[in-house]
């Protein structure tokens, strides 16, 4: 438990040192370009979450690749540009505003990112990995721990104050909350009178930083499994997650010759991470599901192979197991990925969104409102449980070897129904680190 409280606070203090390192990069170069500073930050704080959050992923899962330049500065470019990417449609989506746009630069996508942005991305997390975060961790462990984890769960809770307030003033949806207040009805009207002040403040703020959001970009919001719909994301998941565990399993059979489990959980033929590439990729490549084949191919290629690469370093991570192993394949890096199942991410992108989505997408269409509905929030409810029993029962099957005496009920319940032989079922490749 003191390893994990440890780990957790050093996690804290990457996030917060790049968040404000990033905070400071935009400033800084908003002074340089406008000679004046402008708080570049969505929240009001000195901070810059996105690139907080970006490190992190970076930080966990590249640290193998500290001295591989060329796969490191490839992994950091695409995951930065990717969490850029998303974070500017998730903007645009709940707010229907574009807070920033490159659409004057070359080789750019949806004015959200750009090939100049995308290699300075990837050179600037190549050299935090290499250099930076030693010495961040160095500082970490020099300071007196108490004094930095009080430091960093207030800077936590101001954080997300600071987030909630930013939500309410600069999102449509939450503008029309009011104070309730039963005891004074002038001190309602004096909260009414704070709260116009501060959301005045942070709206003049966020304007001048982003003058982007003053145009309104209309809401194309559809009907059930419409377009690229939240219920069409959850019923391909569901089918993904499923197709891809059959598919696996008759996979092993023709190659391996035997018939083995390919499940990512404990309850039914479900595969997660099949589940995760189709929902993912769809809500990705759905507006450019008309580009050409070969543009699907490499950036299908590209980004599946980071995504496996991730999915293989955190569940390592987390659960103390690797599912799979490519070392004994040419053209492997870590045994995490392999160039041939790269081309096959590529493959698979293309034949996905040229072949089978639109096929798919109709089908999906023509259930009833109220069916699919239902079925979809049945579904996610059965899988956030099954998830969750999955993963318990994986630490604990980490964890029996060292501790092989259940220390309380919950462990006596694993023990009991999810045994070193029906994991071992289960997950049939599935090998300690330990």
């Amino acid at each position: 438990m003191e390893e994990f409280m440890d780990g957790f606070y050093l996690v804290l203090w990457l996030f917060f040192l790049y968040s404000f390192a990033g905070w400071f990069l935009e400033t800084g170069f908003s002074i340089l370009l406008k000679k004046r500073m402008i708080n570049r930050g969505v929240l009001n704080g000195p901070l810059c979450t996105i690139y907080g959050v970006t490190a992190l992923i970076i930080s966990i899962g590249f640290s193998e690749l500290r001295n591989q330049w060329f796969f490191l500065f490839l992994g950091c470019a695409t995951i930065s540009t990717l969490v850029e990417w998303c974070a500017g449609h998730f903007l645009e989506k709940i707010n229907h505003k574009k807070w920033w746009d490159y659409s004057k630069r070359k080789y750019n996508v949806d004015g959200y990112i750009s090939l100049d942005f995308s290699i300075l991305w990837g050179i600037l997390g190549l050299l935090c990995l290499k250099f930076v975060n030693p010495l961040l961790v160095r500082i970490y462990q020099w300071l007196p721990s108490s004094f930095v984890h009080i430091t960093l769960l207030a800077l936590t809770i101001l954080l997300l104050i600071d987030i909630l307030g930013t939500y309410a003033v600069a999102f449509p949806a939450l503008r029309k909350i009011r104070t309730i207040d039963d005891v004074s009805g002038n001190l309602h009207h004096l909260s009414q009178r704070l709260i116009h002040w501060i959301r005045k403040r942070i709206r003049s703020r966020i304007e001048k930083a982003y003058p982007n959001i003053a145009k309104d970009i209309p809401d194309t919001a559809g009907n059930f499994a419409s377009g690229c719909s939240f219920y069409k994301i959850i019923m391909l998941f569901f089918i993904g997650s499923f197709l891809g565990d059959i598919i696996e399993t008759i996979f092993c059979r023709l190659t391996a010759g035997v018939w083995m489990s390919r499940s990512s959980v404990v309850w039914g033929p479900f595969s997660i991470v099949w589940g995760l590439a189709l929902a993912c990729s769809t809500i990705l490549l759905y507006n450019y599901r008309n580009r050409t084949d070969g543009q699907l191919f490499l950036i299908g290629t590209i980004l599946g192979g980071v995504y496996e690469y991730l999915c293989s370093v955190f569940t390592e991570l987390f659960f103390g197991k690797i599912f799979w192993d490519y070392s004994h394949l040419p053209f492997n890096l870590g045994g995490r990925i392999n160039l041939l199942y790269c081309f096959f991410w590529g493959f698979a992108a293309v034949i996905w969104l040229k072949k089978v989505y639109p096929v798919l997408s109709d089908l999906i269409e023509k259930i009833p409102q109220k069916a699919g509905k239902i079925f979809s929030w049945l579904f996610m409810v059965f899988m956030i449980c099954n998830i969750a029993i999955s993963s318990l029962a994986l630490l604990r099957y980490n964890t029996r070897d060292k501790q092989p005496k259940a220390q309380n009920q919950m462990e006596q319940f694993f023990d009991t129904h999810y045994d070193d032989a029906k994991m071992a079922k289960i997950y049939p490749n599935a090998k300690s680190t330990n």
